[in-house]
């Protein structure tokens, strides 16, 4: 019965590294995609803003929810963006139920008075939630290109310039932009979200956009041409990330999707772990369920060559990564006591060298983002192996919250679309205690992380006792990442 139970143990564990591995070799296949794309000279097409006849219709919608804090930022921002007045319209999509929906009107109509096309649309209810906002305003908007940012990005003023020409190759569909940090370094947690983001914004959407695999639109500070909405069958709320849905629905309809690594949008990140568990619970449960919905069309369809086949896999699996990496942290005690009764043979178990092959493979993919965003700020790989530690040790400490998330989107279980927070914090001057959106209340997964922080606690302990340290610097790091995620969690959110 026990060596029934290490094999099943055993064969658990291996399938969630090779998972693991299979993606790692993905992303070490984007990174060259990456590194070849970069040595090509990029030119942007020539489009004369001045000719009215050449200027498309633009509407930039932004979806907005209880933003008190930055919606006034928002839309002042949104006020200086440069384009031909006659071709611009703005739609606030507000689904607000709180008193920020006073402050959106006050400000929108002084925008009116300065010239410009803004419109206040609102509901009198949130179905589809963001979807569904969009969805609304676009069955009025004028444009014939939708741009979209949410409540914290601040695109620059020339951002249509740069994005808008690329629209003259009828077949784009979209056109992304990089995401920017405008709070980068405001703490620990926002570091470490800035390093994660970093790399999907460089290897990832680069990666994959250089050689036409599938890239998703990333829910904001991108454009889109009208036609490829309603083409693709437009917003639909039925996963919690619409803008990867909509991306899969659209490119498997042939449309081609840019990404602009040389156009950075700038954001805020969320500065507190309750929200940025909110954020990462939305993204790996839409993640999940997005797998359910598309990936039989994925692999079904006759139009895409077989190596975007796979890069749409690993794209779609990517929030499954953290279930197997749980797996295989959770599983490595067990294994470590089946190693020592020499249940199973030895070379069963010697299965470790693919979770350290994987992560080498991660440490070199992140390190050329990092190098090329951190040139010229005493950059050295020292500085870089210490934040790619810490970064993979909070990641591990998140394998439980959005496991779980995965999970739920897994089984089909249906949540409401509860956004991040925004705070208007930009520099550890700037204070967020006292923001009424902050969530008060505490995690259901806390107790289970408390749970696994004394878990692989007594793996360091019982380390000593065996006087095996085979397994040492992983528990090491796995401890730390929940203890982080657990103090961080209890922490009071006012002062």
């Amino acid at each position: 019965m026990i060596e029934i139970a290490s094999y099943i143990i055993l064969t658990i564990y291996i399938i969630a590294l090779l998972l693991i591995l299979f993606y790692s070799i993905m992303q070490l296949n984007l990174l060259l995609n990456y590194l070849k794309f970069r040595r090509q000279k990029k030119n942007m097409p020539k489009f004369d803003f001045s000719d009215a006849k050449q200027v498309p219709n633009v509407t930039v919608q932004l979806p907005i929810y209880n933003e008190a804090y930055v919606v006034e930022r928002l839309l002042e921002n949104i006020s200086k963006i440069e384009y031909p007045a006659e071709k611009l319209e703005i739609q606030v999509l507000d689904d607000s139920t709180d008193e920020s929906i006073e402050k959106t009107s006050k400000k929108i109509k002084e925008l009116r008075h300065r010239g410009l096309d803004i419109k206040h649309i609102t509901r009198a209810n949130r179905i589809g939630f963001k979807a569904g906002a969009l969805k609304e305003g676009l069955a009025i908007a004028k444009g014939d290109f939708i741009a979209i940012f949410d409540a914290d990005f601040l695109p620059k003023a020339d951002w249509l310039k740069k994005t808008v020409p690329y629209f003259k190759n009828p077949e784009i569909g979209v056109v992304q932009t990089k995401w920017g940090h405008i709070n980068r370094n405001y703490s620990l947690l926002t570091k470490i979200q800035a390093f994660a983001l970093d790399a999907h914004f460089t290897i990832e959407q680069v990666g994959r956009s250089a050689k036409n695999h599938f890239i998703n639109f990333n829910g904001t500070a991108g454009i889109w041409r009208k036609n490829c909405i309603i083409d693709a069958g437009n917003w639909q709320s039925d996963t919690l990330t619409e803008d990867l849905d909509l991306s899969y629905r659209a490119q498997l309809k042939n449309w081609k999707f840019l990404y602009l690594e040389d156009v950075e949008t700038p954001a805020e990140l969320p500065v507190i772990i309750s929200a940025a568990r909110t954020q990462q619970f939305r993204w790996n449960k839409g993640g999940a369920e997005n797998f359910r919905k598309n990936i039989g069309n994925v692999i079904n369809s006759r139009n895409i060559p077989i190596k975007t086949k796979l890069h749409g896999v690993a794209h779609l699996l990517n929030s499954s990564m953290f279930l197997c990496a749980l797996l295989v942290a959770v599983l490595s005690i067990p294994i470590w006591f089946i190693q020592q009764q020499n249940i199973v043979p030895p070379w069963v178990v010697n299965f470790t060298w693919v979770f350290i092959a994987s992560t080498l493979i991660l440490y070199i993919c992140y390190w050329f983002p990092y190098k090329y965003i951190h040139a010229g700020k005493n950059m050295n790989i020292a500085n870089y192996t210490v934040d790619f530690i810490r970064f993979f040790t909070i990641v591990l400490g998140f394998t439980l919250h959005n496991s779980m998330a995965v999970l739920e989107g897994y089984r089909g279980k249906k949540s409401e679309f509860i956004r991040t927070p925004k705070f208007n914090v930009m520099s550890i001057k700037d204070r967020w205690q006292g923001n009424k959106y902050v969530s008060k209340s505490i995690s259901k997964n806390l107790f289970f992380e408390a749970f696994l922080m004394l878990y692989f606690l007594f793996g360091l302990i019982y380390a000593f006792i065996l006087k095996d340290f085979s397994f040492f610097p992983f528990h090491l790091m796995v401890f730390f990442g929940f203890s982080f995620v657990f103090f961080q969690s209890i922490r009071p959110n006012c002062k």
